[in-house]
């Protein structure tokens, strides 16, 4: 048997010994010290803020992403990780699934403002492998994210690799101008051809940021700033430098996933914001294979499961499963309606239509399911306090799936506010907003 594999499958790898940099970040401009440490196998990679009364974790995924301008962080509560992506790029083009990184301080050093002395100091600890197969993620159908004139696609692809399209367009500057590549990502492509393409600001962005005392550190000579005729007193180290930092930002973006990929992403003008909604999608799809590959089925929660969470009982109970969860901010579930539910019987003989007030009825309860998580050891209990914005827009029949989701806009310690929408395919059947009272619940 080949190394490397086992019954055919990769095994997880980590880092054979400690290693440290420090540097200063590259917007906060504060000193920080770094020590990557090996990990045990099914770890993942798990950032550990040390300068913290009490150390915090923060695990690399998808539902831990910060939403910041111009780079790509991740937080636990109100303690954060932030710029991870160059990191995070290098960690993922060397195969490393297992690895611990202790920072002192809310950002990661900028260093030369690119990937490659992360690598050179990962590849400084050595790569060993682990017995434990990695997971995977095969991109088995489309998945689009587009905003305005920038999109990102997730494509299916034959072979077991990632490949990577990215077309820059800066028509309307020619320190820039437009700018392709294409490529598959190997650990040795990325050292030779990716992980030395630094972060780039046009002249004015350059002046903006500074004046809004972010990167007051650095010069051009430390980050490459484009003016109309190109770097200012610097060079390029590539033709098409640009690009390639913008791969570089994606590999470290797509790493948030947790696991390879396996398939093509093309992008046109995309930037992190972007790139990270691509992700959740992506963390979403790997989650559904994995239940599908463990369970045979997609749910997170099953109506065996949610009967133990919610008070509802037959007839009504309108939740059948969850499929997605995003911590305490956001839950998609569904409800798959028959000719047999008891209220078709009046509602209305010859022309079923599932009532409008039961659609919001399924509505709360998958908002309930969603703010269980926070509930489940308090003893209390959601209960509908209000509703607004009530919309039916669409008439639900015998033979539709309801795709209910709940979407957190703030919770108290005694009140929660949701955003509700329930969806027949790809057209909204109904929408509102609703407050809960969480109450003790006098059953327990």
């Amino acid at each position: 048997m080949k190394s490397g594999e086992v019954l055919g499958l990769e095994l997880q790898k980590t880092i054979e010994r400690e290693v440290t940099v420090a540097g200063k970040g590259l917007f906060e401009g504060k000193e920080a010290r770094v020590i990557f440490r090996p990990a045990q196998v099914d770890t993942g990679v798990v950032f550990i803020r040390t300068d913290m009364p009490e150390p915090v974790r923060i695990k690399a995924l998808a539902y831990n992403i910060a939403e910041r301008p111009r780079r790509t962080s991740i937080k636990n509560g109100s303690v954060s990780i932030e710029t991870i992506e160059h990191c995070m790029a290098a960690v993922s083009a060397l195969g490393i699934d297992n690895l611990i990184i202790e920072v002192n301080g809310q950002e990661l050093p900028g260093l030369d403002a690119s990937s490659t002395e992360y690598l050179r100091l990962l590849k400084k600890a050595g790569i060993t492998e682990q017995q434990a197969r990695r997971r995977e993620l095969v991109i088995t159908e489309p998945i689009a994210q587009i905003r305005g004139e920038a999109s990102i696609y997730a494509l299916p692809a034959e072979g077991q690799e990632l490949h990577i399209s990215f077309e820059l367009d800066y028509q309307g500057h020619t320190g820039i101008g437009r700018q392709n590549f294409s490529c598959r990502i190997t650990p040795d492509f990325f050292e030779r051809q990716l992980a030395t393409a630094r972060t780039f600001l046009l002249e004015a962005e350059a002046k903006q940021f500074q004046a809004r005392g972010l990167g007051r550190h650095l010069s051009p000579r430390d980050i490459l700033v484009i003016g109309s005729d190109g770097p200012i007193k610097n060079s390029f180290r590539f033709d098409d430098e640009c690009v390639r930092h913008k791969i570089v930002d994606l590999i470290g973006d797509l790493a948030l996933v947790g696991r390879p990929i396996k398939g093509r992403i093309a992008a046109y003008k995309s930037g992190h914001s972007l790139n990270l909604r691509l992700v959740r999608k992506l963390f979403e799809l790997a989650n559904r294979q994995d239940r599908l590959s463990r369970m045979g089925t997609d749910a997170l929660l099953d109506i065996r499961q949610i009967a133990k969470v919610l008070p509802h009982r037959y007839p009504f109970l309108l939740v059948d499963k969850v499929i997605e969860v995003e911590g305490q901010t956001r839950i998609k579930g569904l409800k798959n309606v028959s000719f047999n539910e008891h209220f078709f019987q009046g509602h209305f003989p010859g022309t079923p239509v599932m009532p409008g007030v039961l659609i919001l009825e399924a509505m709360a309860q998958i908002a309930g399911l969603l703010f269980a998580q926070r509930l489940e050891h308090t003893g209390k209990l959601a209960v509908l306090l209000s509703m607004d914005g009530v919309k039916i827009r669409k008439r639900v029949f015998p033979g539709d799936q309801l795709i209910l989701t709940a979407e957190t806009i703030r919770i108290k310690s005694r009140t929660a506010h949701c955003r509700c929408r329930a969806m027949v395919s790809e057209k909204v059947a109904a929408e509102a907003e609703m407050k809960f009272m969480l109450l003790d619940d006098e059953a327990k």
